[in-house]
């Protein structure tokens, strides 16, 4: 089956966040949102005729997640990522932050330390802040090249006694890297010396971009799976946020009898019984939409690329690996975090994530979500090109 993703629904009448909010977060209604990390692209059409399916039956109640959607799931992950997993160890959720939030409890008191590598996803400092733990920063190192790696001697300077939980952010956002083997093997090794348990936010994994690979913590050694918590789910793939489902995968029994306690605290029940079809749909139907979804979304990336090398007095591009999340460098353009902002609702008529956002390591810098039409894609270069010629002409004038 073909995928078009040349064009795509407008959500502007829709209750869809990204446009709800325009006006509350930019100050006005005039900008196209490329921030909130969902598609505005068409959720795939099996997704949509499974749910229809299940709505032919007159009742709908509670219902238990069927063991045939984690199944399906437990296929999906050995097959896309050859990693292994049993119905008793994936719980359901409603999201992965609700999920982290869950860790941090499970496996921290208050006061206790927490690591979060930034510039990373918000949520990430905010729930351990919430939670009243130690908030432990391990900023990623950035090289000339504005590639971000690991500062494993950072790290293991902050850790102590007091330290018990590592959010991992793989892939990352929203630096878009695809963690190497080496790379988390020196995580795990500290992890490990100092009985650190890792939460490993994995829900952008198949969202990777050739010739890279995920690889996921778990999979790492034997020792990997006596201390990971994995969060996966189909919400960034298919464009699913809105079913609310993803799952935790806990191999080790402690563990997940530790994580349990906490979970059961919470009642999560067992969600929603139309998510628990679109969640197997998904999964069992979606490998051929994936790999069309990634070519589709790889010329988006290319024609940014390819702008950034236009106005390059102004942006670099970092290089991407994984997600739908361009992380844009702007420190070139000497504007404060402010203003640059305000450059891109005013001057570009564009809503972004601002850097800053992500910890303030992100200072200079943006978040443009590329999950969009061919289109819509179109019209936000072109967008950028006017804002970048008129900045250009205006410093020239100078």
């Amino acid at each position: 089956m073909s995928y078009d993703f040349s064009t795509s629904v407008d959500r502007a009448d829709s209750n869809a966040e990204k446009y709800r909010l325009r006006e509350e977060l930019f100050g006005t209604e005039d900008v196209l949102p490329v921030w909130v990390a969902d598609m505005d692209l068409h959720t795939p059409s099996f997704v949509l005729e499974a749910v229809k399916k299940r709505l032919e039956h007159p009742v709908i109640g509670y219902e238990e997640v069927p063991k045939s959607a984690f199944e399906a799931q437990i296929a999906w992950l050995q097959s896309e990522h050859k990693l292994s997993f049993s119905v008793e160890e994936l719980l359901y959720s409603h999201s992965v932050v609700a999920s982290m939030a869950v860790a941090i409890e499970a496996f921290t008191q208050k006061g206790e330390g927490v690591i979060v590598q930034t510039p990373v996803y918000s949520p990430f400092f905010h729930s351990v802040l919430n939670l009243e733990r130690e908030l432990v920063k391990n900023p990623l190192s950035l090289s000339t090249s504005g590639e971000y790696s690991f500062n494993i001697e950072d790290l293991e300077q902050k850790i102590k006694p007091s330290t018990k939980l590592l959010l991992l952010c793989s892939p990352h956002n929203p630096v878009g890297r695809v963690w190497r083997r080496e790379e988390l093997e020196a995580i795990l090794a500290l992890c490990l010396k100092h009985n650190i348990v890792v939460f490993s936010d994995e829900i952008h994994s198949d969202l990777v971009y050739a010739p890279h690979k995920h690889i996921p913590f778990v999979s790492l050694s034997e020792e990997a799976k006596r201390i990971t918590v994995t969060a996966v789910g189909v919400g960034k793939t298919f464009n699913m946020a809105g079913f609310a489902m993803s799952s935790v995968a806990i191999a080790d029994k402690a563990l997940l009898a530790q994580y349990k306690k906490a979970y059961e605290r919470v009642h999560f029940a067992q969600g929603c019984v139309l998510s628990h079809v679109a969640f197997e749909a998904a999964y069992r139907e979606g490998k051929e939409f994936k790999e069309s979804l990634l070519l589709h979304l790889h010329k988006n990336y290319k024609a940014l690329e390819a702008l950034a090398q236009e106005y390059s007095e102004f942006l670099s591009l970092t290089p991407i690996e994984a997600t739908y999340l361009a992380w844009l460098d702007c420190r070139k353009m000497g504007l404060k975090d402010k203003e640059l902002r305000t450059f891109f609702v005013q001057e570009a008529k564009l809503g972004l994530n601002a850097g800053i956002s992500f910890g303030r390591e992100g200072s200079g810098y943006m978040r443009l979500n590329f999950a969009i039409s061919s289109a819509r894609m179109s019209e936000v270069i072109q967008r950028l090109q006017k804002a970048f010629e008129k900045r250009r002409k205006s410093i020239g004038k100078n």
